[in-house]
């Protein structure tokens, strides 16, 4: 039996209840088969492939607060810290009634291989809870924060472990955890990015991650000699990432046309107007039937149905396993040419092959929606010097951060003789820094 089949028998064994952890790790490793068998006896005497699946530490808590009538609540916390070989540990916060430890380390697992992508210095970890801020007041929200970081505070440092936002959690709940753990740690660090202007965060980190989606998309595009201006866009989710996806991509000369949130979705034939959605998602923390009642443009749908709209590029940003088979099967009959993942593996694997295998260009989020971490190490670098950087500076760096990733996981394809498949260039460039970093360190 191969390496790889034997570290893949191993980890479904070990972590059979996991089922979105398993599907990241098989990804990886069925991806990385010609590296590894290229270094076979190397890495299984190192067991590399057994260290680099097995988190360093993984933390569950309890988190207990009181509700706005009086009534104690009690969530669960995790904070898993996966591999710092080339950095500490980097990865958001969570915050989701989906949240489990097999999400958990399945987005901590790609963490490291995003995190090394960027040529940054961070390594991969992820954290979170079953806490649902929707709907909470903003008393709720923080009582639950300050009981959360109040035992996260224990295992993080700006050296140590620096999460950052994710799903549920914005400027206001880093605010929030920053609050706690000054007043907890007695230290004014740069703990947590994504912080608040007034308090050292960095310009363009609430932009990133769909304008470092679009940075790869144009660059993706550009070198299979076409232009993103023109084209028409189909974007899911309604959350930071889609909405500024949604931007650039005007900004660019695109025209999205699609956004959708977990009740139902929007066409809108004239493209979506950036403003209102912002204001529908961002000021009011309403549903996207208000956008369609504010626009005559506008067609809301009940449920799913995004990928169904034609389009030219498709930019999955809402949540995992969101874009099954029968999505890549409409996508490609409606002339699909490009499908860049803004979310974290938002595409099934059975869809992903159906997409490569008729020729649509497949970008993976570990590559595609690096943009948010690499800007989130940036405000590190800030926070370190004590500095502030202008937004054209952040904005510039990250464009060129996107382009390197782009041009660094088309060159790794090519080496290993699978040029186009940017799912396998992704994983091999992620992975040989990280290998390279874990054999140097020796057993640890």
């Amino acid at each position: 039996m191969s390496y790889v089949d034997e570290v893949l028998e191993r980890v479904k064994t070990k972590n059979a209840s996991e089922p979105e952890f398993l599907q990241a790790v098989d990804e990886v490793l069925e991806s990385l088969r010609p590296v590894i068998e290229a270094n076979e006896e190397k890495y299984r005497k190192e067991a590399l492939l057994e260290r680099l699946t097995e988190p360093d530490r993984q933390f569950k808590f309890r988190v207990p607060w009181v509700d706005d009538k009086g009534q104690v609540q009690v969530n669960t916390g995790y904070r898993v810290q996966f591999n710092n070989s080339i950095g500490p540990y980097k990865g958001g916060l969570r915050l989701h009634p989906s949240v489990n430890i097999g999400i958990i380390k399945f987005l901590g697992f790609e963490q490291i291989f995003k995190n090394s992508l960027t040529g940054l210095p961070i390594g991969g970890g992820k954290g979170g809870s079953d806490f649902d801020p929707k709907g909470k007041s903003d008393r709720e929200v923080m009582a639950f924060c300050q009981s959360f970081m109040t035992e996260l505070c224990k295992y993080i440092g700006a050296d140590v472990d620096v999460p950052a936002g994710d799903i549920g959690t914005g400027a206001r709940e880093i605010g929030y955890m920053f609050g706690q753990y000054k007043r907890i740690r007695g230290m004014y660090e740069g703990v947590l990015t994504g912080k608040g202007l007034s308090y050292g965060g960095s310009l363009a980190r609430t932009e990133a991650t769909g304008y470092g989606l679009l940075y790869m998309t144009e660059e993706l595009l550009k070198c299979h000699g076409t232009d993103i201006a023109g084209k028409t866009i189909a974007v899911s989710g309604a959350g930071n990432v889609a909405i500024y996806a949604i931007q650039k991509a005007q900004q660019l000369g695109g025209k999205p046309v699609t956004c959708s949130d977990s009740t139902g979705w929007i066409y809108d034939p004239e493209g979506i107007d950036v403003a209102l959605l912002k204001e529908v998602k961002e000021v009011k923390r309403a549903r996207l039937t208000e956008y369609a009642a504010a626009r005559p443009s506008a067609q809301y749908h009940e449920g799913r149905g995004v990928w169904s709209v034609k389009c030219d590029v498709a930019l999955p940003c809402a949540t995992q396993n969101e874009l099954d088979i029968e999505d890549a099967k409409q996508l490609v009959a409606n002339g699909c040419m490009a499908v860049c993942e803004g979310a974290n593996m938002p595409t099934t694997e059975e869809a992903t092959k159906y997409l490569q295998d008729n020729k649509v260009l497949f970008v993976p989020g570990k590559a595609a929606n690096a943009g948010g971490v690499a800007t989130s190490a940036l405000e590190m670098s800030q926070n370190s010097e004590r500095l502030s950087w202008t937004f054209e500076e952040v904005d510039a760096k990250l464009k060129g951060i996107m382009v390197n990733i782009y041009h660094n996981i088309d060159d790794a394809a090519k080496r290993y003789g699978q040029e186009g498949n940017y799912v396998a260039g992704a994983n091999i460039a992620g992975f040989e820094k990280v290998a390279d970093a874990m054999l140097a360190q020796g057993v640890c």
